[in-house]
């Protein structure tokens, strides 16, 4: 389908609140974070040395230190592609693309490639990885392979190079000192989602049908990753992220992902984000609105009409273009849980942010043959909490927000009068756009809304037109 999106903003361009105030000395300080719905006891603590308040483009160190940006200079890149061009092929998928995208902008920094066995097995049985510089610990939860058959196993032979080819044919990317190991898929799904129970979406899309044997190596990307979608623009990498934040003079960054249209709850939680930062002293924070852009479940909400819903939430002024970035984080989605919250939260700290909000159940999927939920859904804010290599991001989690049916809106839940307030889950928000219910007024801008409404009739207009059969 073909969509004109409008967004009104500039696309070119520790688990503890941080003491933002200017300090001679700097403390140690013990500060809750959000408090649970009862309103008596913290959530979450963790003692961290203060910093003082400088306002600079990267307020968050990438992991290991430095940005990994892997795209050949313009100069060089004639030269690189004659060399690829006598090396033997390995044919990438489109969700293989996307995970070259991911690594070559520095998402999943230190990683300089797909993962070699040592950094595999690391990431598959501890979620992070050891610097050889130092031994300290970066968090890598998931493995970011790449897989091959038997016959391109063969083909390839001896080599110690091998060009990386899309799925158009073009040669995207060299892959260097390549290791090829066994792909033993079983112990990968198991130790990544929990589970080997059938229907598992990103196992069956990718895993299932790959081959059995992984090469890992170091990337040399020929040119940056382009999807000639009219949604480019809005793939701004790590290094343009951080130009943006210092270029708004942001003193702290929170981040928001999703995948699912934003409702005012989503906007509640935002705003009232935004508000508590003030009040601890915080003169100019940044939300960076992230929705997933790779591969996601068919049953979800598709990003071009996902982007198209996020601007009218911004025309319509649910949220502040000026406090406002939005931006599309390309990775791939997994639908694992606790062990994938981990990939989504490390990502942003090599994007720049400081701050990452995490709700009921991130990245959790219901189970795919029993009627419940695959992870407890307090698990992956939990997680985040103790997760190896996270200590410098401080992790918002977030306060559950329903729809008042007394005030008409979305508002934090109280218990006290739980009865006044009604859940409407994702489903049964794309249930009443398909249907063309009205959800309840209140619960999402008229024009988001209007967006989701028109995808969901010309779906059904789509699925109801008779087949076209060539003679």
């Amino acid at each position: 389908m073909s969509l004109t999106i409008k967004l009104r903003i500039t696309p070119s361009i520790s688990h503890l609140y941080p003491n933002p105030k200017t300090q001679k000395n700097p403390t140690f300080s013990r500060i809750p974070i959000y408090l649970s719905n009862k309103l008596t006891t913290p959530l979450v603590f963790r003692t961290k040395r203060m910093a003082s308040h400088v306002i600079k483009s990267s307020l968050i160190e990438p992991d290991g230190g430095v940005l990994v940006d892997l795209i050949v200079p313009e100069t060089q890149r004639g030269l690189k592609a004659l060399e690829a061009e006598g090396m033997a092929k390995v044919r990438l998928t489109k969700i293989d693309l996307e995970w070259v995208h991911v690594i070559s902008e520095g998402w999943a920094s230190p990683l300089k490639g797909f993962m070699r066995e040592d950094e595999y097995l690391q990431s598959l049985h501890f979620n992070s990885l050891r610097m050889e510089n130092d031994g300290s610990v970066v968090n890598m939860s998931l493995p970011i392979v790449l897989a091959i058959d038997d016959e391109t196993k063969e083909r390839i032979g001896g080599a110690n190079d091998v060009a990386l080819v899309g799925p158009d044919l073009s040669i995207v990317a060299i892959l260097r000192s390549i290791e090829i190991y066994k792909h033993n898929k079983e112990e990968r799904i198991a130790r990544t989602w929990g589970t080997t129970a059938p229907g598992l979406p990103y196992v069956e899309e990718v895993i299932t049908p790959a081959g059995n044997w992984l090469i890992g190596g170091d990337l040399e990307v020929l040119s940056p990753i382009k999807y000639n979608d009219g949604l480019d623009s809005y793939r701004l990498s790590p290094k343009q992220l951080r130009e943006e934040f210092d270029c708004r003079q942001a003193d702290a960054v929170f981040a928001f992902q999703l995948r699912n249209p934003v409702h005012n709850g989503h906007a509640l939680l935002m705003n009232d984000t935004r508000k508590r930062l003030l009040d601890l002293g915080y003169k100019n924070p940044i939300l960076l609105l992230h929705p997933l852009g790779g591969y996601t479940n068919a049953d979800d909400v598709p990003l071009d009409v996902r982007m198209e819903q996020h601007s009218k939430v911004l025309e319509d002024g649910v949220l502040d273009p000026e406090t406002t970035i939005v931006s599309i984080f390309p990775s791939p989605m997994h639908y694992a849980g606790p062990t994938e919250v981990q990939w989504h939260a490390k990502a942003r700290i090599n994007a720049g942010a400081n701050f990452y909000i995490v709700g009921r159940d991130p990245a959790g999927m219901g189970h795919p043959t029993e009627k419940r939920d695959l992870y407890d859904p307090d698990h992956g804010k939990k997680v985040l909490s103790m997760a190896p290599g996270l200590e410098k991001l401080n992790i918002l989690p977030f306060r559950v927000a329903a729809y008042d049916t007394v005030a008409k809106e979305m508002a934090f839940f109280d218990p006290s009068h739980a009865k006044d307030f009604l859940f409407i889950s994702g489903t049964k928000m794309r249930t009443f756009a398909r249907t063309g219910e009205s959800p309840p007024n209140g619960f999402m801008c008229p024009g988001g809304w209007d967006v989701l409404v028109k995808y969901y009739a010309g779906l059904q207009a789509e699925e109801a037109a008779p087949a076209v059969v060539s003679a």
